[in-house]
């Protein structure tokens, strides 16, 4: 029996993508390994959501690695101090936020999440509309998921 190109393909492509569909979870990207450590990421990301509206210093503190790299759709960069002191000094704040087309993916103590942000946001008084990507790494720190870095992004 002779393969044709195309059936070779067809079969070296099957090979290659087995051992990433075989790991892959319904409702999250591939890579997840553990559905609930993908649940237990996306409780931290809900975590994380309402320590920004309420500007709850002390939950974003619990749920942020002192090493954050907080990007912002703009540009600017913040480090964890910047980042919680923006929110809890009142110069930045946040009056709602909406969550879409989240993934998790979980690689051994790490975790991607991707999601749109939809909301509003107060800087200086001045109010606007958000409607950016999100990119988000988080690490496990003991029996906690803790935000290491984020970096938004204009659609």
């Amino acid at each position: 029996m002779t393969l044709s190109r195309r059936s070779a393909l067809v079969v070296a492509f099957a090979v290659a993508a087995a051992p990433i569909l075989i790991h892959a979870k319904p409702g999250f990207a591939a890579g997840t390994t553990d559905t609930a450590q993908a649940a237990e990421v996306e409780a931290a990301v809900d975590s994380l959501t309402k320590a920004l509206l309420a500007a709850d210093g002390a939950a974003l503190d619990a749920l942020t690695l002192d090493g954050l790299s907080y990007g912002h759709s703009s540009g600017v960069v913040q480090d964890k101090a910047a980042f919680i002191g923006a929110l809890t000094s009142g110069a930045s704040r946040f009056p709602n936020i909406t969550l879409s087309d989240r993934s998790a993916s979980v690689i051994g103590g790490d975790a991607i999440v991707r999601h749109i942000f939809t909301g509003e946001a107060v800087s200086n008084g001045k109010t606007a509309p958000v409607h950016i990507g999100v990119l988000q790494v988080w690490r496990r720190d003991g029996d906690r998921w803790r935000l290491m870095a984020r970096q938004a992004f204009k659609l």
